[in-house]
């Protein structure tokens, strides 16, 4: 019988379904692994499947009966792939789940920044909204979305997907491609110089490559204007982290919305803690891609591709 480990399944939440591997075989679940502890938990694993776990020679030379390992996500930065291809052991990885997930969120955490969500949740919950003197109350002003300029960088399958709803909110839509891609049709392209100095609201979707990696600097957020709104939905290290810190503590952007860092879970030293004013920045721990829905469609294309590579033989 096939034996199916999974070597961080605490990544994955604890509502997963794991029916779809039952069928195929022995399913084994370990909720965190170490790379110490790989080698005995691998060492007659058929298929491993894992998040952020490291896999190389030295985690899993000694897995003898291993054909395939399956990443639970789209990066695959954790794979030794010279080694995996030396050893004939074939892996796989997941694109296209979080789509909807990561749109949905995006425009979650531009609205809870650019409409004060936080402040007037407050001023209700502190009951300062009990026997005002009007009914509404004007503490923190906010513009509409339609007639804004919303710039993209990455537009990949989120990116394009952001686009489009953000086009229906009557946003004017803008992107750059860092790695020169031509450019895609229906989509209006601009060089990074434009998309810095005309975006109200600037959202990253890029993988983290060479094109990307802090591009996000403090001569970018210089060139940005004073009231737009950044959003981090890529990877963490495509912005320098102090450097967008002292952009906001010196007011030459608004606000920024981030659910990824150069360092998860985050680091101690993180210079977001020490914004001044931590109003204008809200991060979430890298959530976006985890809807239910995101998580069981990650799951059932995984098994699908297990499936499928054994019955090709």
């Amino acid at each position: 019988m096939m034996k199916i480990v999974f070597l961080d399944a605490k990544t994955l939440g604890d509502d997963i379904d794991y029916t779809p591997f039952e069928q195929l075989g022995e399913v084994v679940k370990y909720p965190f692994t170490s790379s110490e502890e790989v080698p005995e938990r691998a060492a007659d694993a058929d298929v491993l499947i894992v998040n952020k776990v490291l896999v190389n020679e030295s985690t899993i030379g000694t897995a003898q009966k291993l054909k395939l390992v399956c990443v639970t996500a789209t990066g695959t930065n954790n794979l030794d792939k010279d080694y995996l291809a030396a050893r004939g052991i074939e892996w796989r990885n997941v694109a296209g789940y979080s789509t909807e997930s990561v749109a949905q969120h995006t425009f979650a955490i531009l609205f809870y920044l650019m409409e004060n969500l936080r402040y007037y949740d407050d001023y209700v919950k502190e009951g300062r909204y009990i026997n005002d003197r009007i009914f509404t109350h004007f503490g923190k002003t906010f513009h509409e979305l339609n007639g804004m300029t919303w710039g993209i960088l990455g537009l990949g399958a989120i990116g394009r997907r952001v686009a489009d709803i953000a086009g229906l909110f009557g946003a004017r839509v803008i992107y750059y491609s860092a790695s020169g891609a031509p450019a895609q049709e229906g989509y209006h392209q601009v060089d990074f110089d434009t998309l810095l100095r005309e975006s109200d609201i600037l959202s990253i979707h890029a993988p983290l490559n060479e094109y990307t990696e802090g591009i996000m600097d403090a001569e970018a957020f210089r060139r940005m204007k004073p009231e737009a709104i950044l959003l981090n939905l890529g990877r963490g290290p495509i912005i320098r982290e102090a450097d967008l810190a002292d952009a906001l503590n010196r007011g030459e952007i608004k606000a920024a919305g981030l659910d990824v860092l150069c360092a998860e879970p985050m680091a101690e030293d993180s210079p977001f803690l020490a914004v001044r004013d931590q109003s204008r920045l809200f991060i979430t721990p890298h959530i976006a891609w985890a809807t239910v829905e995101a998580r069981q469609r990650l799951m059932k294309i995984i098994a699908g591709q297990v499936k499928d590579f054994f019955s090709k033989g």
